[in-house]
């Protein structure tokens, strides 16, 4: 695989079903998670369901951080990936357990990338310069 970025697959059990039906104490931690992680936020966005639950998403320069809740089984599903080598999610992964409570967790790490006989890091490079220039709006 020419790898371009790590994916955690965060189950977090048996949390506070108070803190997983807040939609800003949702924000609020995944945005701070961000913060811990190293990573740069883009743009948040967060739903509250009714009855319950929440969903969300930050993207970072990164990639993203995303978050789906199930109060009424005190349960969320939560995804940190990440590109680069500048970002640990394990620390955002780490915080989030803390934030919600969880008292029981399962993570998988995958690697995300191209598929290659020949494993490999690929390096992150700028856009070539004639996508990064100006929009000129009439």
């Amino acid at each position: 695989m020419k790898k371009l970025g790590r994916h955690l697959i965060a189950e977090f059990a048996d949390c506070d079903s108070q803190k997983l039906a807040d939609v800003d104490f949702i924000e609020d931690c995944m945005n701070e998670a961000v913060r811990k992680s190293g990573a740069t936020i883009i743009d948040s966005i967060f739903h509250k369901y009714n009855p319950q639950g929440v969903s969300g998403v930050v993207v970072i320069a990164e990639s993203h951080l995303s978050i789906h809740t199930w109060p009424e089984y005190n349960y969320a599903a939560v995804d940190f990936f990440t590109c680069g080598d500048s970002v640990d999610p394990y620390k955002a992964y780490n915080y989030m357990k803390k934030m919600l409570g969880s008292k029981t967790s399962q993570l998988s790490e995958l690697d995300r990338g191209i598929p290659s006989e020949a494993d490999e890091v690929l390096i992150h490079k700028p856009l070539a310069s004639k996508f990064n220039k100006p929009i000129t709006v009439r």
